[in-house]
């Protein structure tokens, strides 16, 4: 995957992710048309499909809701790349399709703006605007597995048939 950088700082919560307001919907498309306006009021007008994001530590603490990496994903970003992550974040964004990765050499370099390109099967993080290259844990087989089934329900559908 190859996109820009948009980045963030640490302690990004899920109620910034997406407001509590919008949750009276399921609606992936509208909860991605909140997705980030409390934090960054542009958001929905800059992110382009396959943009990766880019955040501090702690990204995704708060509550436990799905909502906020469906919204992130929804919204167009192919992959979101942290310092760390709040577990409950990391196995919602898992069990959703969101590709995920920890890698804090890489969240601190990477720019707002950068080019970024993601090799999931070696855990290769390219900045490509500045020609620098971090490595991060690769996923496990089942996980890669989860993730190009576009989540926990479909890989279960698809272990079922």
């Amino acid at each position: 995957m190859e996109g820009k950088a948009i980045k963030y700082g640490d302690n990004v919560d899920t109620d910034v992710i997406i407001p509590a307001r919008f949750l009276n919907t399921s609606d992936p498309k509208e909860l991605a048309s909140h997705c980030m306006e409390d934090i960054d009021k542009d958001f929905k007008n800059k992110v382009k499909p396959g943009d990766i994001m880019i955040a501090g530590y702690n990204f995704g603490c708060g509550s436990s809701r799905e909502h906020a990496p469906i919204a992130i994903k929804e919204s167009g970003i192919s992959c979101v790349i942290a310092k760390s992550f709040a577990r409950i974040f990391y196995r919602n964004a898992i069990n959703i399709g969101l590709p995920i990765l920890e890698c804090p050499d890489a969240a601190s370099a990477i720019e707002d703006g950068d080019m970024v390109s993601v090799d999931l099967e070696t855990g290769i993080i390219k900045d490509i605007t500045k020609g620098i290259e971090f490595k991060s844990q690769p996923f496990p087989e089942f996980i890669k597995k989860i993730i190009e089934c576009g989540g926990l329900i479909n890989y279960v559908k698809e272990k079922v048939v």
